[in-house]
């Protein structure tokens, strides 16, 4: 009996350190996870999923410290995985990951159809999936903006038409949704459409307290976008000679809507 249980210990160390290291990702401890992932990528059948969680964990890591040598190792990491070795979830968490590669090579466009295709929609995701789709939403809009950064005018409107579109979608089954909340007054905005902005950005504020915990970014955030491109492009629509007069206003309704705004 001490053999067997000697024996099922073994075995069930590297699989504990993948656990562990999904675990460590999670709570963003990405120095710990990668010392867990590499402990479970020894055994040759778990080698694929924890070398997915260490090559995710190098590329959160240089997103705070844009270390190249984070990025390099998370190229070569994932190069290597054999995809026919994973799971369905661990397959979608290796297209986030390659999405995110793409994104930090700046190639913004091919990394919002992988996000894209990551986030799924809302009806068919489970609740578990909640926080990753809600993270991978941010994901694809982020990138599409960056993409409009350097597009045509008339291109310009039509990615944010595709944002405001799939906000909209998102929007009428997850009303908490805090990075619909956010890009679909920021999309308007790019959209050239200043007044929908306007009027999402107020609905966006008293709505944040259905986003929970991510309540004071949301509104954060939103703060920002008014009053650095919303409240301007408004103002700039104003009749000539009365763009002072139109951002004052504006003011006085933003603070008005901020102490009308839900706590919780």
């Amino acid at each position: 009996m001490i053999a067997i249980a000697a024996l099922f210990a073994v075995a069930a160390a590297p699989q504990d350190a993948l656990v562990r290291a999904r675990q460590l990702y999670n709570q963003k401890q990405y120095e710990a996870a990668m010392a867990a992932a590499r402990d479970a990528r020894r055994r040759p059948d778990l080698a694929d999923a924890a070398g997915l969680v260490l090559a995710r964990a190098h590329l959160e890591r240089y997103r705070t410290s844009a270390d190249a040598a984070d990025l390099a190792a998370a190229r070569e990491v994932l190069a290597g995985i054999d995809t026919g070795r994973l799971v369905p979830r661990d397959r979608r968490d290796l297209t986030i990951g390659l999405g995110e590669l793409l994104y930090f090579d700046g190639r913004f466009g091919a990394a919002a159809e992988m996000f894209g295709a990551a986030a799924g929609g809302p009806d068919a995701a489970d609740a578990a999936d909640a926080a990753t789709r809600e993270i991978v939403l941010d994901w694809w809009a982020i990138a599409l903006d960056q993409l409009a950064q350097t597009a045509t005018d008339a291109e310009r409107r039509h990615i944010y038409a595709r944002v405001l579109q799939r906000m909209d979608a998102v929007l009428l089954i997850e009303p908490e949704s805090a990075a619909a909340v956010y890009w679909l007054a920021a999309a308007a905005a790019g959209a050239d459409d200043p007044d929908r902005a306007w009027h999402a950005a107020i609905a966006g504020w008293i709505r944040a307290p259905l986003g929970g915990g991510q309540r004071a970014s949301i509104r954060t955030d939103l703060e920002r976008l008014v009053q650095q491109v919303i409240i301007p492009r408004r103002a700039r629509a104003a009749t000539a000679g009365d763009a002072k007069q139109a951002t004052a206003a504006m003011l006085a309704e933003w603070d008005a809507i901020k102490k009308m705004g839900v706590r919780r």
